[in-house]
């Protein structure tokens, strides 16, 4: 939530899964019918049936209903409030803990964690960017969580500890371990193995408690029995001892928390590692001798009851193709399973599949370094719109290298990317199969008749920014574009800018660079080091997005235009240089009101591309440091002249 929303009745938000997954979590936060404001949890697996509510507002008032709550309002002060329907408001923040919305920007957020929080941070500031926790429900989430059923906080067999309202989830015998747990209990493994002391000990964690998962409880018993009774019971995976009385455990564990008031001693028990673990159910290996005996009985009976009759002969011979048949379409099967499963979530299309989708390749959405992009339609799940980009640059000859690029580009997620939907790898065919963008390029957005606006372009050029960081410096290998230009920068619905023909650089065919000197990438956009016998690194995409960054502002090609006014330059770079260095910025966005408006973002903008596009690489910022000057969070010094722009040329 931001100041100034509401939510309303039957209104909720989610969770993200984890810090890193923004799936749909377990954490829920509703406003309910009754008028009560309540965090509860859920099944991820079916979203639906709550398990516990661990935090209520209290504003419900069944017997006069005009008392109850109806909406959630995060006022433009900065508070957050449930109105009544009698129009009075309680509260949820304390007034003195939330600084002013004029000096701070605030959000609230319903974590991963399960904790929803009120954060602030400051509108100018220098030092550590991050945002500040003002206020949180609940107060202790480890000990809200109390219900009979579900994992608690922190999941199954784990304990959760309140650290600064944050809930840390530890796993007991093993603290930087997942809570499986080590072993299962066998009963019956004394008898075969020795005594429950040979087998097992009793490892002691003091104020940690697992409120659930009883399945006994012995009174009275000293601490010594309650240990010992966990330890002689097969079933038994946990004992609480406190007051005289022992509650004996079963697996899973739930609900586990470190709390110093419960004032009890916990006794977990754990397979002694001397002593190897039984697998039961498991059939011993048979010795080769045994298997052999047994083909010699299969091959007797099949020998015989071949020779019963003719008729059993032809069954026997039917049963066995249509068994073939089957195995030979599992494997099929299996194998298109194994080439998803390979490139992560990436559908394996035939080209045949490919043709149909796009009424025999039909449609044609553009062209780029790589080949032609289609448009086609698809059955995913629900019919789905699709881009089919077929390569034609690439070595036939590549089979490994386009699948391991292809596997790198299908470990890529985020927003501001295009995505991977699957790929063709059939003969000497070569396609990628991606999301289609309804909005078309940013050429075409930028260099149309009527001028976008302000707002839009700088919102297109941080998404820009953010994703080519991401590729930078995010990725499990790092991504170099080589080709960053308006015409492979896409809009989605929103208008959100997201990279394509991202990780295709590797599968250019050397005879079929750009240039006879090997050059990847596109006149106007290329880093003078492409020319030099210098090394290529990730400051190549930083140079061609300085370029884009300058087109984006002014809505001007980065090299000659046809027509352009007195005083201009022809070369786009030269003329924002020669703008900036005469304080003239005002002659870049002419008849832009909202620009004009803007001149300190506008004067940011200006110095960070000036800044991408200098010809020493070294003097280049980062993409991730490229990002936060665009957004103010790091200083922008005056930029020197590039120097180089006609290098370009």
């Amino acid at each position: 939530m931001l100041p100034t929303q509401i939510i309303e009745i039957n209104g909720k938000l989610v969770s993200r899964k984890s810090e890193t997954n923004f799936s749909r979590g377990r954490f829920y936060l509703d406003m309910l019918n009754n008028g009560n404001l309540v965090l509860n949890t859920r099944s991820v697996s079916r979203n639906l049936g709550f398990d516990d509510e661990y935090y209520n507002s209290q504003t419900s008032d069944l017997a006069n209903v005009s008392n109850s709550g109806y909406q959630v309002i995060f006022s433009e002060r900065g508070s957050i409030q449930v109105l009544r329907r009698n129009g009075e408001r309680k509260a949820l923040t304390t007034e003195r803990s939330i600084p002013t919305t004029s000096d701070y920007y605030h959000r609230a957020t319903l974590d991963f964690d399960g904790v929803f929080r009120q954060y602030y941070h400051p509108k100018s500031f220098s030092g550590n960017p991050g945002w500040t926790a003002a206020e949180y429900w609940p107060e202790n989430i480890c000990v809200s969580i109390t219900g009979n059923y579900g994992s608690g906080a922190c999941g199954y067999n784990s304990i959760c500890r309140l650290q600064n309202g944050t809930p840390i989830c530890r796993c007991p015998q093993d603290a930087n371990g997942h809570c499986y747990p080590k072993f299962m209990p066998n009963c019956g493994e004394e008898d075969q193995k020795g005594s429950a002391e040979d087998l097992y000990e009793m490892l002691e964690v003091s104020d940690t408690d697992w409120p659930t998962s009883d399945f006994e409880e012995i009174s009275p018993c000293s601490e010594d029995c309650c240990k010992n009774e966990c330890l002689n019971d097969c079933f038994c995976a946990a004992s609480i001892y406190k007051d005289d009385k022992c509650w004996k455990k079963k697996l899973p564990l739930s609900n586990g928390r470190l709390d110093t008031s419960v004032n009890v001693n916990s006794f977990l028990k754990l397979r002694k590692v001397d002593v190897p673990l039984q697998r039961p159910n498991l059939p011993s290996p048979e010795s080769p001798d045994k298997r052999k005996k047994d083909r010699e009985t299969l091959i007797l009976v099949g020998s015989v009851l071949l020779g019963r009759s003719v008729f059993i002969n032809f069954m026997l011979v039917g049963a066995a193709c249509f068994g073939f048949i089957l195995i030979y379409n599992n494997k099929i099967t299996n194998f298109r399973r194994v080439h998803n499963a390979a490139g992560l979530n990436l559908q394996c299309f035939t080209y045949k599949e490919l043709a149909q989708a796009t009424n025999g390749f039909k449609e044609e959405l553009g062209r780029g370094s790589f080949g032609i992009v289609y448009k086609g339609v698809m059955p995913m799940g629900s019919i789905t719109t699709i881009a089919v980009k077929k390569l034609d640059r690439v070595a036939q000859d590549t089979e490994k290298e386009f699948r391991t690029e292809v596997n790198v580009i299908g470990q890529t997620h985020h927003k501001n990317l295009v995505r991977l939907l699957g790929f063709c790898d059939e003969g000497p065919h070569r396609l990628l199969v991606y999301e289609y963008m309804n909005n078309g390029t940013v050429a075409s957005f930028l260099f149309g008749d009527l001028k976008p606006n302000w707002n839009q372009r700088t919102q297109i050029a941080m998404g820009i920014a953010k994703g080519l960081a991401y590729l930078h410096e995010e990725c499990s290998t790092q991504i170099i574009h080589c080709d960053i230009k308006p015409q492979n920068i896409l809009l989605d619905e929103y208008y959100n800018a997201r990279i394509s023909d991202f990780g295709l650089a590797k599968l250019l065919m050397v005879n079929q660079s750009r240039t006879l000197t090997n050059i990847r990438g596109t006149k106007g956009y290329v880093a003078p080091e492409w020319f030099r016998n210098t090394k290529v690194t990730a400051k190549v995409d930083v140079y061609s997005f300085g370029i884009l960054l300058l087109e984006i502002i002014t809505c001007r090609r980065s090299l000659v235009d046809l027509e352009f006014g007195e005083g201009e330059n022809p070369i786009l770079a030269d003329w924002v240089w020669d703008c900036f260095q005469e304080g003239r910025l005002d002659n870049l966005v002419v008849d832009d009101t909202e620009a004009l408006n803007d001149k300190k973002r506008l004067e940011r903008f200006v110095m960070v591309g000036i800044w991408c596009i200098q010809e020493d690489s070294s003097l280049r910022p980062t993409m991730r440091k490229a990002c936060q000057m665009l957004e103010g969070i790091l200083e922008v010094k005056i930029p020197p002249c590039p120097s180089s722009f006609t290098s370009t040329d």
